[in-house]
């Protein structure tokens, strides 16, 4: 079966083209351009070593497109975008998916940590075994056609086995670090990107529950639902960013504990392992909810339509964040998704 396989360079793509070499898969690499930061130069090398050949696909429009420009306009409406989560739905997997299917290949294979199910003809992304890095949370958006296509070697792997191998092959990605920052923006000052592309955000106001103004924030982009540090506020007691209000360009804080939050919406539902309701269909079921990437599921109930979850925590979670994404997950396997409101 000939696959191809989404190669970065680092130590978890190319142990998964080391991975698919050994299961006897006739594999063929494909590094996406994405903008001016992605290093190349290390996909080749890993594509070398591996003995197989690399493909380059440029997807500098389409990232531009739905990921760097989401990101912008989510952050200037006073939400905290999911950058990986739109790269993977509308870049990468896609993009890999559409090439495969042009050039003669039958899946596509990625080094995430997570694993495919089907069943009852109905794809969906489950949990890794290594759960510290499991990444099915950032995949809820994938369509089922894409799913089918999908091989994710590395579902029973661990970072460790990844950066063992590498060694022990003398593989260059062995000294290869994981990424902690956005992507496109290598410095992690995501403020004065989105201030160099769209202008300065003006000032505001903080106010707390009864709406008094306790001090001046220095734009809504600096900002994200849960924050303590940073605010620049001389208060009795320590205050957390409790919401953001684009309208009024105010910022929320309030003492600990108000950050926590029982109930919350999601809208864009993306469905996986669960049918999609047909219209005007309303169910109601208990799933685990991630609400952030490190995030433990957390017991929910969730009434929810093809286009709307209302989401009832057994327990009241910190920091529910718009724009985020919300993760139900029936057991380890994703049911659906979809962004808080």
């Amino acid at each position: 079966m000939r696959i191809l396989l989404g190669m970065s360079g680092g130590v978890d793509s190319t142990y998964a083209g080391a991975l698919l070499s050994q299961e006897g898969y006739e594999v063929e690499a494909a590094v996406l351009v994405m903008s001016e930061h992605t290093d190349t130069g290390a996909a080749f090398r890993s594509c070398e070593e591996l003995g197989i050949k690399l493909h380059v696909i440029d997807a500098r429009d389409a990232f531009e497109k739905y990921v760097v420009d989401d990101f912008v306009t989510q952050y200037s409406r006073g939400r905290t975008p999911n950058p990986c989560v739109m790269c993977n739905r509308y870049v990468k997997i896609k993009l890999l998916c559409d090439y495969a299917r042009a050039n003669g290949f039958e899946k596509v294979a990625t080094g995430h940590y997570c694993n495919i199910y089907m069943e009852e003809n109905r794809y969906c992304v489950t949990m890794a075994k290594d759960i510290r890095k499991d990444q099915s949370y950032m995949l809820w958006q994938l369509t089922q056609d894409e799913l089918s296509m999908l091989y994710t070697p590395l579902s029973v792997k661990t970072k460790d086995d990844a950066y063992t191998l590498a060694r022990e092959k003398g593989y260059s990605s062995a000294a290869s670090k994981e990424s902690q920052e956005i992507c496109f923006i290598p410095d992690n000052d995501y403020a004065s990107f989105i201030e160099n592309r769209i202008g300065k955000f003006p000032e505001g106001d903080f106010v707390d529950s009864d709406g008094k103004v306790v001090g001046r924030h220095k734009g809504l982009i600096h900002y994200t639902i849960g924050q303590r540090k940073g605010l620049g506020l001389a208060m009795k007691v320590p205050v957390f960013v409790t919401e953001i209000d684009p309208l009024a360009n105010t910022v929320r804080v309030e003492p600990a504990g108000k950050e926590y939050r029982s109930s919350f919406k999601a809208d864009t539902l993306n469905f996986q392992l669960e049918t999609e309701p047909t219209e005007g269909e309303i169910r109601e079921k208990e799933y685990l909810v991630k609400i952030r990437y490190a995030a433990k599921p957390a017991r929910a109930n969730v009434k929810y339509s093809n286009k709307m979850a209302e989401v009832t925590f057994a327990e009241p979670q910190r920091a529910v964040t718009p724009g985020q994404s919300a993760v139900f997950y029936d057991g380890e396997r994703v049911a659906f998704g979809g962004f808080i409101c």
